[in-house]
């Protein structure tokens, strides 16, 4: 079922595409984490270009988040004070990363740029899940007890002035740490397409102490906005957003995550974590290895 892409100017097979969506839903409903940062990479994989795959990616990442978000905020595991902060650096950082994106577009640049962000951000993440699981899993395996991990933000986040209290997440400190965070995960989104879960929880739990009961919730909260902008952003700037693309994402992707959903219930975390951390590191290498390879025609003509 051919289907052919206005933006990325090239015909796909929608069911490849609709299972590629299906691929990253179910590991989001396995693992807890947004698709969104292999999403891209496997568009990339496919042939479609990074700025396209990038900018869909976070329109698709977009409506995956809106059911997560409703069912954590019935169930009141949303911090909306602090929310707001992250959604409004995200907002922020969307407009940094637009211009980045641009600067690095007219550089041609752009599309080393997004591969590079990509082997840096997923093999580093993936080698820290790949420690901890391992560490885990070999601690159970010798019956020895896990220590209970303290809840304390970062010294560089307690020095910083103005102190607000975040009632939900059972914090007092600056509303610049938060700031802070929500811009950087707003500019990676720009430019890679993601959601920035995988970075901004654990960065909610280690540096700002947050409370684990509303981290979740909050994250997906701030996802849901600040990809609508980076969304708009690309349609506005770079015009990147193939809507034909990001549907066909969708409706893949929704599937999905339920069954992913049902299997997360049957497996230990540490041996989820294992097999993302394993996805994670396998997907960087790949990456990797097509920044460094030179194909034996850097040029060659395909007949439609």
């Amino acid at each position: 079922m051919d289907v052919y892409l206005p933006i990325a100017n090239l015909a796909v097979n929608g069911l490849v595409i609709v299972g590629l969506g299906a691929l990253t839903g179910l590991l989001s409903g396995m693992f807890g984490v947004g698709g969104g940062f292999l999403t891209t990479p496997l568009l990339i994989f496919y042939g479609v270009p990074p700025t396209v795959a990038a900018a869909s990616a976070a329109s698709q990442v977009t409506g995956a988040s809106v059911s997560g978000a409703f069912a954590h905020a019935r169930r009141g595991g949303i911090d909306y004070h602090m929310g707001a902060v992250l959604v409004a650096g995200g907002v922020l950082g969307t407009g940094v990363g637009a211009l980045l994106f641009r600067l690095l577009q007219a550089l041609g640049q752009i599309d080393t740029v997004i591969n590079i962000l990509y082997v840096v951000l997923l093999g580093g993440i993936g080698g820290l899940m790949a420690h901890e699981s391992i560490t885990a899993l070999r601690a159970q395996r010798l019956g020895l007890a896990q220590p209970a991990r303290r809840r304390r933000h970062h010294p560089l986040v307690a020095s910083l002035p103005l102190r607000w209290r975040f009632y939900r997440s059972g914090l007092y400190i600056s509303p610049l740490a938060p700031l802070l965070l929500g811009m950087a995960t707003g500019i990676l989104t720009m430019l890679m397409g993601i959601g920035g879960g995988f970075i901004l929880v654990p960065a909610m739990l280690y540096i700002l102490g947050m409370s684990t009961n509303v981290v979740v919730g909050t994250s997906l909260f701030q996802i849901l906005f600040v990809t609508m902008a980076t969304t708009m952003m690309h349609a506005l700037t770079t015009h990147a957003v193939d809507i034909v693309l990001a549907g066909l994402l969708l409706v893949g992707s929704v599937s999905g995550a339920q069954i992913g959903a049902q299997f997360a219930q049957k497996a230990k975390p540490e041996q989820l974590r294992l097999i993302l951390a394993v996805i994670v590191l396998g997907v960087a290498l790949r990456m990797a290895l097509g920044l460094g390879y030179r194909p034996d025609e850097i040029f060659t003509v395909v007949p439609l």
